[in-house]
């Protein structure tokens, strides 16, 4: 079992997140714990306003939101029953157990998994120290929990999730099955909260793998010198399809001004993952001919995706890395100097040749013709191995040589 903690100050966004999954068909409620009535009887704002009334007896806390998620391997398909006892008891574990919470078993991946929201702000008005919560709580918790209900180990595998967000369908949105809008938020609050990225170009170079992108507009533009931002699809070739979208019309609100909020907490806590990301980038390094072709392909086999940026006259200037393990990005210069775009492109070999010329290949397929006519093989050994064919021009006067010596 692989557990993830995410803190914030946003826990309507978070309780928003899992009501739409419900809503899609896509996630469904399962515990509901300290919530009082039918869980199938609560309405979205009956369970916010639970967590809101404990989050007014501290408003002095601004990191008032925990959302958690636990993941499972593909292999493991586990009852109802028990995902609700391994939650109440993850929960119990790692002091929550008295806090209300609740409980979403999602089916949006290969894999099971539950999504957790809660508050750390108790009854009496003090709050839940979320100090170390993740290496020190649920890791103890995670290893009790998987001897308890003998669950797949985590410790000592490399997780490896598929990323649980999915590219936006352009058919869909264009054919009206599901709204532009709302397709570009569900991808834009999955990435915020998911991802660790340090400003707009990093921020995009993960949209783009999900078909959205953010764009300021031209530097001598109106929006550009307001600091606005619109977001909109992106086609199959990355070109922008439909009408874009302002940020401040979102409800998660992913401004310019609130994005760069994240951008320095981001680069710290993305900190600790730099090894990893780096490791995996010099295996493939090592590979016996490099292209940029090779080096892409063996890179997304390691959970990480990289982007190119080029002049417009086709040169490389940057390189980013997005690392879909760990959810975090960084710019080759960030990682060090051997990551640059420019260190990493000059280990670069020209791509091998994939087809032969049409000429080519007919010569391989084809036994050879010398100046007579005559058909050689094409294997050389045996062009060297051949009897000679007593006939032609040149092979007559060589005869008639031999029999002048045998006269004389």
């Amino acid at each position: 079992m692989v557990a993830r903690i995410k803190t914030g100050k946003n826990l309507r966004g978070a309780l928003h997140y899992n009501e739409r999954k419900v809503t899609a068909g896509k996630a469904e409620l399962i515990l509901a714990s300290g919530f009082a009535g039918n869980i199938e009887q609560l309405k979205f704002n009956q369970k916010l306003a639970r967590f809101e009334k404990l989050i007014s007896l501290k408003p002095s806390v601004k990191t008032n939101t925990v959302h958690i998620s636990l993941n499972f391997d593909v292999k493991e398909k586990l009852e109802e029953e028990t995902l609700q006892r391994i939650a109440m008891v993850y929960m119990d574990k790692i002091g929550f157990g008295d806090q209300p919470y609740l409980t979403y078993r999602h089916h949006d991946a290969a894999h099971d998994h539950l999504h957790v929201v809660t508050t750390n702000i108790q009854p009496k008005s003090s709050a839940i120290n979320l100090h170390g919560i993740g290496w020190q709580r649920s890791e103890a918790a995670r290893k009790a929990i998987e001897e308890e209900f003998d669950l797949v180990k985590a410790k000592g595998k490399q997780c490896k999730p598929e990323p649980a967000i999915k590219a936006i369908d352009i058919e869909k949105v264009s054919y009206g099955k599901i709204p532009t809008k709302r397709a570009i938020s569900n991808t834009l609050n999955a990435v915020i909260d998911n991802y660790k990225f340090a400003s707009l170009a990093e921020l995009n170079a993960v949209l783009k793998q999900f078909n959205v992108a953010a764009d300021r507009g031209a530097a001598d533009s109106i929006m550009f010198q307001k600091r606005g931002l619109m977001y909109s699809l992106l086609d199959a070739n990355g070109g922008k399809v439909g009408v874009p979208i302002k940020a401040s019309s979102l409800y998660a609100k992913p401004t310019l001004h609130n994005l760069e909020k994240r951008f320095e907490k981001n680069r710290e806590n993305r900190q600790e993952f730099k090894p990893s990301v780096k490791d995996r980038i010099d295996r493939v390094l090592q590979m016996h001919y490099l292209t940029r072709r090779a080096f892409t392909n063996a890179l997304q086999k390691h959970g990480i995706a990289v982007l190119f940026r080029q002049s417009d006259m086709g040169q490389t200037y940057g390189i980013t890395f997005v690392d879909h393990w760990k959810k975090a990005v960084f710019n080759g210069s960030e990682l060090g100097k051997s990551y640059t775009a420019k260190a990493i492109t000059d280990q670069f070999r020209p791509e091998r040749t994939q087809q032969l010329t049409s000429n080519t290949l007919q010569m391989s397929k084809e036994p050879l013709s010398n100046d007579n006519g005559h058909r050689s093989t094409s294997n050389p050994l045996e062009a060297l191995l051949a009897p000679i064919e007593r006939s032609g021009p040149f092979l007559v006067k060589i005869q008639r040589r031999k029999k002048k010596k045998l006269n004389i």
